[in-house]
């Protein structure tokens, strides 16, 4: 049995599946990776600043940065791409226990995944908050003052720094995603995981978890990660191909093969 049969034979037999994203799953739709070969840390290492709240409170010309990034980013003209879509077709018949995900695109929820089955552990880019008042909103509409002319955009209740809701590094998880990305992977038969080179905790563990829990794992990645020898299967194949192929219903994939 090669790899891809093996792989849809474990997550067709599955009562329960548990899922983990990253930026991978994304690329399709246009928003670049990190990490990859041609990620943004990669080839631009002074990015991850904007990424760094201690960086980020107290430079100015890091925020700019970090807004130009924002008001150039695709992510808020980018859809959901096949690999998005064919998730959503795990909730049906109870079988997902959660979708893990380190992205903060919001694609998962745009592609129809239940929002309550949406683990974000990295946070949200799609809504703003202030640091002092914590007000909240919408981020395209600092966006639109962004690409007014505004270098770094202040909140318009008290004039406090104002960053995306997403999780900088020096700030720690919620431990309510944390709880909940846990019981995810308690709850399921196998655990897939897509486009993350496994290299950021604790989402990276969720893998070693699993193992330790007797869940199978699935890996779908571009690139080697440091727990394939861990997973049950590892497939190379593009994501936004593979991951539909895998989850096809069997009479699909019996139309689709006949054609």
């Amino acid at each position: 049995m090669d790899d891809f049969a093996q792989a849809r034979d474990l997550l067709r037999q599955a009562g329960r599946v548990a899922v983990l994203t990253g930026a991978g799953i994304s690329t399709a739709s246009g928003i670049g990776d990190f990490r990859g070969p041609q990620g943004r840390w990669t080839l631009d290492p002074d990015a991850e600043k904007v990424s760094t709240l201690s960086w980020y409170l107290s430079d100015p010309q890091v925020r700019a940065k970090a807004w130009r990034l924002r008001a150039e980013s695709p992510v808020y003209h980018a859809q959901p791409n096949p690999a998005h879509r064919a998730l959503v077709g795990l909730e049906q018949g109870a079988r997902l226990t959660g979708l893990v995900t380190q992205n903060t695109d919001g694609l998962h929820q745009l592609a129809g995944s239940n929002p309550e089955l949406v683990i974000e552990l990295h946070g949200n880019s799609r809504t703003w908050r202030c640091e002092s008042c914590r007000a909240t909103g919408p981020m395209d509409e600092m966006v639109r003052r962004v690409r007014s002319g505004e270098v770094d955009p202040r909140c318009r209740f008290d004039g406090g720094i104002v960053r995306a809701t997403t999780i900088l590094f020096e700030e720690g998880l919620h431990p309510n995603d944390i709880d909940a990305a846990v019981a995810s992977v308690d709850e399921a038969d196998v655990l897939l995981v897509i486009g993350t080179s496994l290299r950021v905790h604790p989402a990276a563990g969720l893998l070693p978890y699993a193992r330790r829990r007797g869940v199978l794992v699935v890996i779908v990645n571009a690139q080697p990660t440091d727990y394939d020898r861990l997973a049950d299967t590892v497939l190379r194949d593009p994501i936004v191909e593979v991951v539909p192929a895998l989850l096809r219903p069997d009479d699909e994939q019996i139309s689709t093969v006949a054609d």
